[in-house]
């Protein structure tokens, strides 16, 4: 009887600890998210602690950040000191003060880590915002600066996933191309309320903070965008030089780069053009410097195709070659 007794106690004790297990477990009752579904990919999108700590490729990092971004994935409009800020941040980064700059970064809770693409091997510095996974993200979009080469170039996403697969084009020409920066918009260019997030009309935003930065330094940039098949029905790109023509020479090397790989190319310094990007803001301000800058529309054949995208990325490469011995 007292054995029985025992077995019981036993028995109860054992139930017990199952439950409490249980209830330790993050488990929400029937919304929990079944295991096999589980994103087991944080270290692609979360911002880092400044530590060199991440292998992954580069394209991988970028579309993972952006793979949420949605018309009502949030935008919380920047201050004129945290536009300052971050772009005083990433200036002290191009000047090899990394220390100087995780400082100024943390001021808004931006930090810089250093990423290695495991394809290549190249190591990158990322500014990224460390509230990015909270339920009301800023949008203030992320950086990537090449720490292998002098940085010479920079390649504008100002429409991730609005303009579809721009991010996934930046990044590749990133790897392929050495020498350069990459500015990513961190919100869809419909987040916020009327346009303040569609970065690239606007002066009043961290992307164009840190654009006129660089256009500051004197940077060459190409700027990437996405355009419907009806937008320019007889072409497969528009190619132009924004509101200035210091880069014609630069248009002109890539609209012969595209048209040597079967695509018909719009060059809006020579004709009438469809989006010509003539009143986009970061065109304005490098024209206003004489810095060179290119707005290239691609249409959905090239962004939706691997092998487009691909010969595409290798076009621009032949301008970015340029601009690396500046």
């Amino acid at each position: 009887m007292a054995t029985a007794n025992k077995l019981g106690v036993l028995a109860l004790v054992t139930a017990a600890v199952l439950s409490l297990t249980q209830c330790g477990s993050g488990s929400s009752g029937r919304d929990e998210k079944p295991s096999g579904g589980e994103d087991r990919r944080p270290s692609a999108t979360a911002p880092g602690n400044g530590s060199d700590d991440s292998a992954d490729g580069l394209e991988q990092r970028v579309t993972g950040y952006t793979a949420n971004f949605g018309e009502d994935s949030g935008y919380r409009h920047p201050s004129r000191t945290d536009r300052e800020t971050l772009a005083a941040g990433v200036a002290l980064l191009l000047d090899h003060r990394r220390k100087e700059a995780e400082r100024r970064l943390a001021d808004v809770d931006f930090a810089v880590r250093t990423v290695t693409d495991d394809t290549t091997g190249r190591r990158y510095a990322e500014v990224a915002d460390r509230s990015e996974g909270g339920a009301a993200p800023r949008g203030w979009g992320r950086v990537y600066l090449d720490l292998d080469a002098p940085v010479r170039w920079s390649v504008q996403v100002p429409h991730p996933v609005a303009d579809q697969n721009t991010e996934r084009l930046g990044a590749e020409l990133m790897s392929r191309s050495r020498g350069g920066i990459l500015i990513v918009a961190g919100a869809h260019r419909k987040a916020g309320r009327g346009d303040e997030a569609d970065v690239a009309h606007r002066r009043d935003s961290v992307f164009h903070a840190l654009c006129a930065e660089l256009i500051k330094r004197g940077l060459p940039g190409i700027q990437l965008h996405g355009m419907a098949d009806d937008s320019a029905p007889d072409h497969d790109v528009v190619a132009s030089t924004g509101k200035g023509r210091t880069a014609v020479t630069e248009g002109r090397v890539l609209a012969d780069a595209l048209r040597e790989r079967g695509y018909d190319v719009c060059r809006a310094w020579a004709r009438t053009c469809p989006l010509a990007g003539r009143s986009n803001m970061q065109g304005r301000a490098a024209a206003a410097h004489d810095v060179p800058f290119l707005h290239v529309e691609f249409g959905p054949k090239i962004r939706e195709d691997r092998a487009h995208g691909r010969r595409a990325v290798e076009a621009l490469s032949k301008v970015t070659e340029t601009w690396r011995g500046r």
